[in-house]
């Protein structure tokens, strides 16, 4: 079969490799949709074997960590409660030891012996097959598209799990900075949720998404200053809750001064760094300022069933769809970072 992987210096190719066979405890996946994520594209500009991420990578790994398909082929010693052939399943793309604290409750990203991260330490969802352990699976429920399953294996997951953590309400108003694929899915939850969202971001086809959404007040930041409409749009307060996606120092700093006193920041966008002045900024505002970073497979199954019993239209993320062989294309365009997200249909 065919896999891209990821060159480094915003180059890809698809590799030959082996149709994989399942071992002991593992299952192969028939990828129906493989999305593109924000993370992405950390490896894909990076140079060198350590990428912008900070994972060492040893070998070639078949790219996409947002995988989503049928199983096809079930290894020796897998419980038939955790997979059958034909079962519809998402796929938790970290796998740790399986016995540690974090990985028995789920988290195994969080493992004290180190995670395999798939589609960037082990070979990911942009091939027609993917080998995981059968442990890694989450049940896709009926009525959810292969599409909607994969933008919950990451980056929806991720804005539902960032919102679950800083206890979003209706009573609530938040600003999310950054709209890509996982600002969007913030603004479309947070609007299910009952709040009121400020949507902020440098791309106008973005914003017009996010109002599109729900979003009652969207800030280009390119063109006003986003802080100043903030504070504008909460009476000169700031917002109850603010969420940074976008995982520059900019907007993490935005995040920060746009939250109101005794308000709540959440960091969810990997890589880069902040400063910030201690005193004013934070000690003096009483702020509270969570990291969050990604979701345990529980999580991942909290979302899909919120997506499926709210019919939340996850799909509505998706401004482009792709084959494989246009992966070149398909992520010289995603690099842009105006566009929804994008998805490799096998």
């Amino acid at each position: 079969m065919k896999g891209v992987v990821f060159l480094g210096n915003r180059k890809l190719e698809l590799q030959e490799f082996p149709d994989p066979t399942p071992g002991h405890g593992e299952v192969v996946i028939a990828i129906k949709a493989s999305g593109m994520c924000g993370s992405d594209l950390h490896v894909y500009r990076a140079t060198g074997s350590q990428n912008a991420l900070g994972f060492a990578v040893s070998a070639p790994a078949i790219a996409g960590h947002e995988p989503c398909g049928v199983v096809a082929e079930v290894g020796p010693g897998v419980n038939r409660r955790l997979a059958e052939v034909g079962a519809r399943v998402m796929v938790h793309h970290y796998f740790g030891c399986g016995v540690c604290q974090h990985c028995r409750t789920g988290w195994s990203q969080m493992c004290v012996e180190g995670a395999a991260i798939y589609g960037v330490t082990h070979h990911g969802g942009h091939a027609p097959y993917m080998k995981v352990p059968a442990a890694t699976l989450v049940p896709l429920p009926e009525g959810l598209s292969f599409e909607t399953g994969a933008a919950i294996a990451c980056g929806t997951g991720t804005a539902f799990n960032a919102l679950r953590r800083i206890n979003l309400s209706g009573r609530d108003t938040i600003a999310i900075v950054g709209q890509g694929p996982v600002g969007l899915s913030a603004t479309q939850f947070a609007v299910e949720m009952g709040a009121r969202v400020i949507a902020l971001d440098l791309s106008s086809e973005r914003l017009t998404l996010a109002k599109r959404f729900g979003a009652e007040l969207v800030i280009n930041a390119g063109i006003d200053d986003p802080l100043a409409a903030v504070k504008d749009g909460t009476h000169g307060r700031g917002a109850d809750l603010t969420l940074d996606t976008s995982g520059r120092p900019e907007g993490r700093l935005l995040a920060v001064k746009a939250a109101r006193p005794w308000g709540t920041v959440c960091f969810v966008g990997e890589g880069s760094n902040v400063t910030i002045d201690v005193s004013p900024d934070m000690l003096r505002k009483q702020l509270t300022i969570v990291a969050s970073w990604t979701f345990s497979t529980v999580g991942q199954a909290e979302c899909a069933q919120f997506v499926a019993e709210r019919r939340i239209p996850v799909a509505d993320l998706f401004t482009h769809r792709w084959h494989l062989e246009q992966a070149d294309e398909a992520y010289r365009l995603f690099d842009t970072q105006t566009t929804g997200k994008g998805v490799f249909l096998i």
